[in-house]
């Protein structure tokens, strides 16, 4: 039985769906200004394989991404160059959408931007005011009456004088308390008028936490099973969240329940400070894919637990690459095609486990890994068929072994190579795969020739550009390293 850590509840509790056999899934998705950077990647790859466990389950899967494309940010960077709000947004839409693709992300049953509900949430705007827990301000926006939403702080824990005492309390002289926060936001004169709504309290835009409590209502109803998102979201957009969409159903003087289970991922860190744009230390999807190959930047993500920090770094990039490359040797040498999971299969049942407890993916790898070492030894083609498809579920190990080893890097390494003694300063894509089989052939000439010297340079030639052979009785293979 799966059992999922609620960060509500903080702890983990048996997972039973509101409607047996489906699943109501919300995720909070990105603020479309910008390149999305790798903090952004593991909330794409934590939630993808939260969805594949699900699916894999046996459970009908309904799950919701939003996209922001519109806020203080966004206006902001697109007055900054020049642009219209749309062409901003559409393009780094676009280009979230290259970089989830490239790590293997499935798209979601519903991608809601918020500019497309609207109306949604001034629906729920004026039911929170009916319900006594909005109401406009002097400066024209209409604020959130933390006060008078009794279960504020249950989710993050804070009690509200912490929270008074909080920095990240907005103070301006038209709220009726340092607390409450903005649900509409009342047009300034400056301002595009893509950015402006008509609404009863005049034009202006919604605040950043209406649009996923009206969105996640609108698509999974009032009532859903699974809210996700970065452990940076717990407070205040998720606990705000709670308020909105609980403060808008009242039955017989009692608010709902918006959700069942909450699900928080921990920080990607760089020397020991969370990956930020903010702090200046974050790197783009597509600068680390420039280095490095997707299925690695998937690979390292997904053998952290999702709730545990994950610390970014070259060196543990290299070592996900080598590790990763270990198990596409086993399936090397033991080619299989596509095959189901035998889940009465030990292994198999073990992966099951450890996916049960939290969506534990380290020791679902160590299940991986504990297969590809019996594939090594016996060579066991239903062993490589196991690995292959249990990797699957996580969305690895589905490229043909041999072509992925021989596929050239995304870049062009140009510098002192040193492999072996060897040295030499050779661009590296530009050894493609019929100059490589050339060499190989003019190699075994060589040493059919009894010209070992030569044979022996073009190896290391080889080696030199990152290009190992490998001999066996059945003749000669080559790997980029």
């Amino acid at each position: 039985m799966l059992r999922i850590y609620n960060t509500l509840a903080r702890d983990k509790q048996e997972f039973t769906p509101i409607v047996p056999g489906k699943v109501g899934m919300y995720v909070c998705g990105m603020t479309v200004y910008d390149y999305c950077h790798l903090g952004h990647a593991r909330v794409l790859v934590v939630f993808d394989m939260v969805y594949r466990w699900l699916k894999a389950s046996g459970l009908d899967v309904t799950y919701v991404r939003n996209i922001t494309d519109i806020d203080d940010k966004i206006i902001k960077r697109a007055a900054e160059n020049g642009e219209s709000i749309h062409a901003l947004t559409a393009r780094f839409i676009a280009a979230m959408h290259e970089d989830a693709d490239a790590l293997g992300v499935q798209r979601p049953d519903h991608e809601p931007r918020a500019t497309q509900y609207v109306p949604e949430m001034l629906e729920m705007i004026a039911q929170l005011e009916q319900n006594g827990l909005a109401y406009k301000a002097t400066d024209g926006d209409v604020n959130y009456a933390v006060r008078k939403f009794p279960g504020y702080g249950k989710l993050s824990g804070k009690s509200l004088e912490d929270l008074r005492a909080g920095e990240r309390v907005d103070v301006t002289d038209s709220k009726h308390d340092p607390l409450d926060f903005v649900l509409w936001k009342h047009a300034k004169e400056q301002e595009a008028a893509e950015v402006k709504w008509d609404s009863p309290w005049g034009k202006g835009r919604p605040g950043w936490h209406i649009e996923c409590s009206a969105m996640g209502s609108r698509l999974l109803g009032q009532h859903f099973d699974i809210h996700g998102g970065g452990a940076d979201l717990q407070f205040p957009h998720h606990e705000n969240e709670i308020a909105q969409s609980e403060g808008a159903q009242l039955v017989d003087g009692k608010h709902g329940q918006f959700v069942n289970y909450w699900m928080h991922n921990g920080f990607v860190n760089v020397d020991k400070e969370k990956m930020s744009k903010s702090l200046g230390n974050f790197f783009t999807i597509r600068e680390v894919l420039k280095k490095y190959d997707a299925e690695v930047v998937r690979f390292f993500i997904l053998r952290a637990h999702y709730r545990s920090p994950l610390n970014y770094s070259d060196m543990h990039l290299d070592d996900a690459n080598q590790s990763l490359n270990s198990l596409y040797t086993a399936l090397k040498h033991v080619p299989v095609e596509d095959a189901a999971v035998d889940w009465n299969e030990p292994h198999a049942q073990r992966f099951k486990a450890a996916m049960d407890d939290d969506f534990n993916t380290p020791e679902a790898m160590a299940v991986l890994f504990e297969l590809s070492k019996q594939v090594n030894s016996s060579k066991s083609i239903e062993a490589a068929r196991q690995l292959k498809a249990l990797g699957g579920v996580l969305g690895l190990l589905q490229e043909e072994p041999v072509e992925r080893s021989q596929r050239p890097r995304n870049i062009v390494m140009e510098a002192n190579i040193v492999l072996e003694g060897v040295t030499a300063n050779i661009a590296v894509a530009t050894y493609t795969s019929e100059s490589i089989n050339n060499l190989i052939d003019a190699r075994t000439a060589a040493k059919q020739a009894k010209n070992y010297a030569e044979a022996d340079r073009i190896r290391k030639e080889l080696l030199a550009a990152g290009i190992v052979l490998e001999d066996s009785a059945s003749g000669t293979t080559w790997r980029r390293a």
